[in-house]
């Protein structure tokens, strides 16, 4: 952990204990969401460039992951990421605040967006397939897929060759991480209802979606697939990035949602 990840509080939600953390300050709010393989740790450089341009930003495990821990005796479970960033909102008392989600988060941003737009100032989704029910995705899905690449390590999956080559320790750390940031058992969350183009067709707020070049996952080309069906959506590439763009090109990473957030 470093000193520009808050260590955390622990909010009593609906269904689960909420583990999340918040460099606090009177500015306005950036919600960020992580992939299915992190945590709300994963965000160090964010935090810091964030909170350094007067932001007060704000990130949690989700239910099942890191240190929120599920409680049925509260509530119905699995819920949705949706459902508890609506509840933290609340218990924060959060004002219209950003909504960031990368990867996995994306599909939850998006779910959130579609439903609770009124308490959003705008979207960004990164590096994200969106997890559509739509046969288009799907059969594009068919098209790029490379045989046996589910089988590969996480690290190769996730990572670009840059950052692997680069930074080996880094990746390490990351694979560390990766290993335990779901809690055995955990039944994942879905979303409140299926993301359709139909669903974000409603969404009317500024939006920025950031693709990652060396992406093999979401690659550019499938999301622009459903980028597309945003109304105000603005695009950006990000290049020598993989799957997890915040890490592996954070300093234009950074500026790329700065220069967004400024405008909106």
């Amino acid at each position: 952990m470093t000193a520009a990840s808050p260590e955390g509080s622990v909010a009593t939600l609906p269904g689960v204990r909420l583990f999340y953390r918040d460099s606090g300050g009177e500015g306005v709010p950036v919600v960020l969401l992580h992939a299915n393989t992190g945590t709300s740790g994963c965000w160090p450089d964010q935090f810091a460039a964030f909170a350094a341009a007067g932001y007060r930003v704000i990130a949690f495990d989700r239910r099942g992951w890191g240190r929120s821990m599920a409680d049925p005796a509260s509530g119905p479970q699995p819920g949705s990421v949706a459902e508890d960033l609506a509840a933290l909102a609340g218990h924060l008392r959060l004002p219209r605040f950003h909504l960031l989600g990368v990867a996995g988060g994306g599909f939850a941003a998006l779910d959130y967006a579609s439903w609770r737009q009124e308490t959003l100032r705008s979207l960004v989704v990164a590096a994200s397939t969106g997890s559509f029910a739509e046969p288009e995705m799907e059969e594009l899905s068919r098209n790029i897929a490379i045989p046996g690449f589910r089988e590969l390590p996480e690290t190769f999956r996730e990572i670009g060759p840059s950052f692997r080559a680069a930074h080996p320790g880094r990746v390490a750390e990351w694979h560390a991480a990766e290993q335990v940031a779901r809690q055995p058992g955990a039944t994942a969350q879905v979303p409140r209802t299926p993301n359709t183009f139909a669903k974000i067709g409603v969404i009317r707020l500024p939006v920025l979606a950031i693709a990652a070049s060396a992406d093999l996952l979401a690659p550019p080309a499938l999301m622009r697939r459903w980028v597309r069906h945003l109304p105000q959506a603005e695009w950006r590439t990000i290049a020598d990035a993989g799957h997890s763009v915040p890490m592996e090109q954070p300093e234009l990473f950074n500026a790329a949602v700065l220069d967004f957030l400024g405008r909106n």
